[in-house]
């Protein structure tokens, strides 16, 4: 469909890019290790997206004046393969966190059929997981914590800063029944997975 011509590097970078699910994509770093062209690698990236192997999480930026990461985020579509490629045969619980995040997006592409979900980041570190941004509407900040004690609002405090009107949504493992609390001054609805669609209808 898409006629491939070097399959090798493009399975090599299928294997990397779920080793390094959820990172920041450098184009350039996987066009060395691949052997290829950058543009040969945005390519293969293109069939990865267009086929839902991969998911590419783009940056959310609206105020051109701040200094925002400007790469994408790429994630594995299967929790199951990027704990293969990277040689997890038991989870510790440092892993949980990260393939929590993969489930949030699965499922906040699944309940909203779209594949508009972004993410915030400075150059400075400060972040937000994902953010939503549907037209006319005001952003939806959203921080992915496999316990929802280990929340620290600190990233998206500085997301309200240049954003401030909009949900703020903490979605853990550990949550129950959703509630709603304030956290530092900022509204915040707490859910688990099970109720983080009907947080869109």
């Amino acid at each position: 469909m898409f006629r491939l011509e070097k399959r090798a590097p493009f399975a090599r970078l299928f294997e990397l890019l779920l080793v390094d699910s959820g990172g920041i994509f450098e184009a350039t770093r996987f066009a060395r290790a691949c052997d290829v062209s950058r543009q040969t690698i945005m390519n293969y990236l293109e069939v990865l997206e267009a086929t839902f192997v991969m998911y590419v999480v783009r940056p959310f930026a609206s105020n051109p004046s701040a200094a925002i990461v400007s790469a994408p985020r790429v994630y594995g579509f299967d929790t199951d393969f990027v704990a293969y490629h990277r040689g997890w045969s038991s989870l510790r619980s440092d892993d949980y966190g990260p393939l929590w995040e993969h489930l949030v997006l699965n499922e906040l592409q699944a309940a909203r059929q779209q594949r508009d979900v972004q993410y915030w980041r400075t150059k400075s570190g400060m972040e937000v997981d994902f953010v939503l941004a549907p037209k006319r509407a005001a952003p939806v900040a959203i921080e992915c914590k496999w316990s929802q004690d280990a929340f620290e609002p600190a990233g998206m405090i500085a997301f309200r800063k240049s954003y401030p009107n909009g949900r703020n949504l903490l979605v853990a493992a550990d949550v129950k029944r959703a509630s709603r609390r304030r956290i530092q001054g900022r509204e915040v609805d707490v859910v688990g997975l099970a109720q983080l669609g009907a947080a869109f209808t």
